[in-house]
Formats: C-alpha cells, structure tokens, sequence
C-alpha cells in the first residue's frame, strides 16, 4: 500500500489530512518534527511526502534541500500557510513537486497527491538521454558531451520535461503545470527565463521558439 509521509505539527491539521487520505485507501504516518519528517523520508519506504514549512528543529526549506541533497526525487508537496510568491518560489526552486497554501480543501491536497504519485511511476526511469545530453534523475546531474553542468531544482526539472519529449512543442502552460505545478498565468515569463537560463547552459540552438505555441527541445 502507498505510505504518505505528513510532516506537520499541528495536529487538527494532520489529523484532518491523515483521515482523509486514509478513507481514500492510503497508508499514513505523521511526524510533527523536521529532523524526523528528514529521516522518514530518506528511508526508503516513503512514497510521497506532505511537508509543513513551519517544523521545529530544522523548517521544511531545509527538511527538502537535504533530501534533494541525497539524490532522493521522492514527491514532495509543501504545505504551509505562507501564500506570498516568494515563499511559493522558494519551496519549489528548493525542489518541492507542489506547493499548497493553507487554509486548504482536502479535495484539492488529494488530487495534487494522485497526480504527484502518478507522475512519479511514469517517469521512474533513473537517466534520461537525447543526443550528447544526459540527465541522472537519482543524482540530479546534468551532463553535456561528458561535461557536467550544474543545475538549480527547476533548471533541472524542466531540462527533464524537454529530454523526455524530444522534437515535441510543449506550451508554457504544460510547463507551467509539470514543472512548477501552477495554474497557467498569461501574464508569467518564469517559463522563458528559465528557457533563458537553460540555452545559456546547454545551448540556444537546443531549444527552439515556436511562436504562439512553446517551445521545442531539438
């Protein structure tokens, strides 16, 4: 059965979280203490982790940098009552699959938790390869020609999405929703400055511009 890892230290909250992910047939176990949610995390029979932000001993910035540090790509979604951008960006430059801000609807935390869990069996192939491009998805290591190219969280989440549709036109709103888990804004460029960012390090003849579409790894 899917264990789901709540670290959360207010306990209407997790208990509230904890029934209603039990009734919907999954396993549960609550830590409400950052060192603790990090070692639950690492051991290995974790599926997918809901992380506060605001946990005693180490908060749930620090909890994901140092799963994300061990090379774990295990699902994590941040739960946290900070609604501000920055606080949103953060978590999820930090490596968090989602981000949902509290006051929350159970029925919007399970939907993120099926699609997480789904997107994680679909893409659990370790290393991903296109031309002289390669990703390690354990390690999170990007290499280009056997040169290694250091890679922030995003960089290299959305680096995975264009490896994993070569040739394809994937549109800022896909990119939005697979790599930052947001709803589409017409008004964010987030998409094209991480493009940006990623022609800087790959090449800019890798990724091309299609206009009024996306973009396209070739």
């Amino acid at each position: 059965m899917t264990l789901i890892l709540i670290a959360e230290d207010e306990h209407r909250i997790s208990a509230f979280v904890q029934r209603g992910l039990e009734s919907a047939g999954y396993s549960t176990e609550v830590v409400d203490d950052g060192a603790r949610a990090l070692e639950r995390a690492l051991d290995g029979d974790v599926d997918l982790v809901l992380l506060d932000v605001g946990l005693p001993t180490m908060d749930g910035f620090e909890v994901l940098r140092h799963i994300r540090g061990q090379g774990s790509s295990i699902p994590v979604i941040m739960l946290t009552a900070r609604g501000s951008t920055r606080d949103t960006v953060e978590g999820l430059d930090a490596g968090a699959s989602d981000y949902v801000a509290k006051p929350f609807k159970f029925d919007e935390v399970l939907a993120r938790v099926r699609s997480r869990l789904r997107e994680n069996v679909s893409t659990g192939a370790t290393a991903i390869a296109y031309g002289d491009v390669s990703l390690d998805i354990l390690a999170r290591r990007a290499t280009v020609t056997g040169r290694e190219v250091d890679l922030s969280a995003r960089e290299f989440a959305l680096a995975e999405q264009f490896l994993r549709n070569p040739g394809q036109v994937l549109s800022r709103e896909q990119l939005l929703s697979r790599v930052w888990g947001m709803n589409f804004d017409p008004g964010s460029n987030v998409v094209d400055v991480y493009v940006r960012y990623l022609r800087g390090k790959f090449g800019h003849d890798r990724i091309s511009t299609v206009r009024g579409a996306g973009y396209r790894w070739e």
